[in-house]
């Protein structure tokens, strides 16, 4: 693409930049963006956004009510929902914007330099679903998918190594649909004892396995290092 404001696509109008932009791999975005400040421009405005919703997925709504204790956002941050709902959560094939926000907020709360309480990030999750009419049982299976994908997709350092040992000596008890998914723990374990087992030394490695087994028998032989 020529970049120069005054060549043949500088000289574009917004719009037609938009649906150029909208047509070009999502991974290049953040490279386009930067080119010059009028493109940076077009990707922080809403038209931009509201374009590339209609284009990637038509038939999603726009909720004049959004309930709950999660924020709906922007229309960027409404993108970005909906994608993650359609590439990061297992969800049948049905594209769920309600999951993809519910995956940015619990994603952006572990990435805070103070983690809050998992009961309370799990809380907030089944209380926004339910919220927005789901049932008790469908919170606590969306809630289940929501953590087993951010867990997921994780990378791979130090910092996720010391989430993933918070997360395992958590303990909370609290009533259905509130109670923490054992699959979600099992994974939390799975993760520390496969992944990142190099980097626990011998007192923590004991000390998290005997957590484990507290909780899981009989466990992996992989998480024995066999």
């Amino acid at each position: 693409l020529m970049t120069d404001r005054n060549g043949p696509i500088g000289r574009l109008p917004e719009h037609l930049l938009v649906e150029i932009f909208i047509r070009i791999p999502i991974c290049e975005w953040v490279q386009i963006s930067c080119v010059n400040k009028h493109w940076a421009s077009i990707f922080q405005g809403e038209c931009m956004w509201q374009t590339a919703i209609a284009r990637n997925w038509p038939s999603a709504g726009f909720r004049k009510r959004w309930p709950g204790p999660i924020p709906k956002g922007s229309t960027r941050r409404r993108f970005q929902a909906l994608y993650v709902s359609e590439n990061l959560v297992s969800s049948g094939g049905d594209i769920d914007e309600l999951v993809g926000h519910t995956y940015l907020y619990l994603k952006e709360q572990l990435d805070q330099p103070t983690i809050p309480p998992s009961s309370i990030l799990h809380g907030t999750i089944i209380d926004q679903f339910i919220a927005c009419g789901r049932t008790g049982e469908k919170a606590h299976e969306l809630a289940s998918k929501i953590w087993l994908a951010v867990i997921d997709n994780l990378e791979e350092n130090q910092r996720t190594f010391l989430l993933l040992k918070h997360l395992a000596q958590e303990e909370f008890f609290l009533p259905f649909p509130y109670s923490r998914p054992c699959k979600v723990l099992w994974r939390v374990f799975d993760k520390l004892f496969t992944d990142f087992r190099g980097r626990f030394n011998q007192m923590d490695y004991h000390d998290a396995l005997a957590g484990a087994k507290s909780r899981f028998q009989p466990v992996p032989s992989t998480w024995l290092g066999l």
